[in-house]
Parts: C-alpha cells; structure tokens; sequence
C-alpha cells in the first residue's frame, strides 16, 4: 500500500470505530470512498496488536484519516463538517442518513452521528439568503432558521420573501 499523498488531510479521532464510520460515510455522500487501512503493529491505548489503527477516507472530496485512538478525546461541537445542499430532497436524504442510523438532531441543521461527529447540512438557499445585501432579508431568514431543527428550505425561501413563517 502506498501512504496517502495527499498535502493536507483531515485526522478524526474515533473511539474504535474508524473503519465503521468511514464505510458509512462512503455509502451516503457522492464522491466519498474508503482507502487504506493500516493495522497496528503492537498494543496501543485504543487497542491491541492488528487492530485497525487509522483508515484513510474521502468525505465528498475532502481527504480524511480516521484514527482510533481509544475515548479520551471525543468528538465535540468545534468541529463539524458543513455539507451545502441544492435541494430539499438532498438536505433530507442526508438528514435521515445521519439522525437515522443512531444520530441525534440539533438546532439550526446541525445534527450528530452515531459516532459523535457533528455536521451541518445547510441548504444554500440560506447560506444565499445569510449573504444578501438586504439586512432585513438576512434577518427574517436568521430568525426562520432558528425555529428549525432540519432547515426547511420553502420555509426559508418564505422568509426571504417575507413572508410569516412557523416552525419547522
């Protein structure tokens, strides 16, 4: 096998679970896969001796290496992967991907994996509407999107258009 030659990767610390993960994230995201996977070479804090040490991945192009390097650092909310999504179908088939197979959903379109890694799954028609020049458009969509867990995106596109929105 040849190391990963790529200049700048992303190293995230599972508990055991790289492989697991990686395999996961290759199945629901386009341009994602799993690459090598190095064993370790004798006993270490996470494990033992064969173990699957640190498997090399890509996240919708974005170059990954999966350590397991045992629970004394977990995941946390400093680190997510924010994905830009074009429709509502897209931002719910990863949605449900995530929160269904043991996640956990949070405010704002951020939900948590099974393995604690955070992501953001952002429509753009709010990132679009967060960058508008019109300081009363930014402010409706902002206030739209914090009644939401998913983000709704005809619920922002109402509020862009000012139209009253509930929640979602």
């Amino acid at each position: 096998m040849t190391a990963n030659k790529n200049p700048v990767s992303l190293c995230l610390w599972f508990d055991k679970d790289a492989e697991e993960a990686a395999k996961f994230y290759a199945a629901t995201f386009p341009d994602s896969n799993v690459g090598a996977i190095y064993h370790a070479p004798s006993d270490f804090p996470g494990g033992k001796e064969g173990d699957a040490l640190t498997v090399e991945f890509s996240v919708l192009g974005t170059s990954c290496i999966g350590l397991n390097g045992g629970p004394i650092f977990p995941q946390s909310e400093a680190f997510s992967f924010q994905v830009h999504t074009d429709t509502q179908e897209e931002t719910d088939r990863y949605w449900d991907a995530i929160v269904g197979n043991g996640g956990k959903e949070s405010a704002c379109g951020w939900c948590k994996d099974r393995w604690g890694l955070n992501w953001q799954i952002t429509p753009r028609v709010l990132t679009d509407a967060m960058a508008n020049p019109d300081a009363g458009v930014r402010k409706r969509a902002f206030e739209a999107m914090m009644t939401m867990h998913k983000i709704d995106a005809a619920a922002i596109e109402a509020a862009v258009r000012g139209e009253a929105v509930g929640a979602a």
